[in-house]
């Protein structure tokens, strides 16, 4: 997640995403509750998919070969700051809930999480290295991910992938969860660049709103726009967004 500026103004996610997200009537202030129903996204027609899985390959390959020198060089200042492992592997769950391997460059200390277990990443989180909060902020550590893109366990845009142990608990809170796990999860997507982080359960349930509206809008053109809004937010932090939010 980016650490650029400050955080941003978020849209309200009841206007963003009216039709599915409120067929499943997830839990919001208003209604005061949670039900445990749930509607079926619609699938993305075959030729979307032949045609998202095609600028996958693409892009994931070009993107590793921009971006292996990179990393190369990353990876020397991981392992000269304080000797740990460059890569960072943790099991994350994909499409269908099957689980994977997801990949990237190490962007916080060895033993994170050898107190306290599973935590969510915060802004400015202190467990993260001097250079883990360099290349967290410019997304550098996401590079190696191309490779899970590359494999079929992710496409460049869709939502983004959870832990094991986190689902567990969101799919109790936040019914229609699963529904997210329809499509590959994503490097980038629409959850993503509406709302950095998802660090408590709120935080969570309006990502979920923002993935749902991303099932029933799945385009080509959507992804392109997730891309062109990934790379604002790399570029100019998360002002230009503000600027631009409609």
């Amino acid at each position: 997640p980016s650490e650029r500026g400050p955080r941003p103004r978020l849209h309200r996610a009841d206007a963003q995403a009216p039709t599915l997200s409120r067929r499943l009537r997830l839990p919001t202030e208003a209604n005061g509750g949670y039900s445990s129903r749930s509607a079926p996204a619609t699938p993305a027609p075959v030729s979307m998919s032949w045609t998202k899985r095609a600028f996958d390959v693409v892009a994931a390959s070009c993107l590793l070969a921009v971006g292996a020198p990179v990393c190369l060089v990353v990876g020397f200042a991981i392992r000269r700051e304080d000797g740990g492992p460059v890569l960072f592997r943790q099991v994350r769950v994909g499409r269908n809930g099957a689980p994977f391997v997801l990949y990237k460059l190490r962007s916080m200390r060895p033993d994170a999480e050898a107190d306290h277990g599973p935590q969510w990443a915060s802004i400015d989180d202190e467990r993260a290295t001097r250079v883990g909060r360099w290349i967290r902020a410019l997304r550098i550590d996401e590079i190696p991910q191309a490779w899970n893109v590359l494999r079929g366990e992710m496409s460049f845009v869709g939502p983004r992938p959870e832990r094991p142990e986190f689902v567990s608990l969101l799919r109790q809170r936040l019914p229609g969860y699963d529904e997210r796990h329809r499509v590959r999860p994503g490097l980038t997507g629409w959850a993503v660049v509406n709302q950095p982080y998802s660090g408590t359960i709120e935080d969570a349930r309006t990502k979920l709103r923002f993935d749902l509206e991303y099932l029933e809008r799945a385009s080509l053109a959507l992804d392109l726009r997730i891309l062109f809004r990934t790379a604002r937010i790399l570029l100019f932090g998360w002002d230009a967004i503000d600027a631009t939010a409609q």
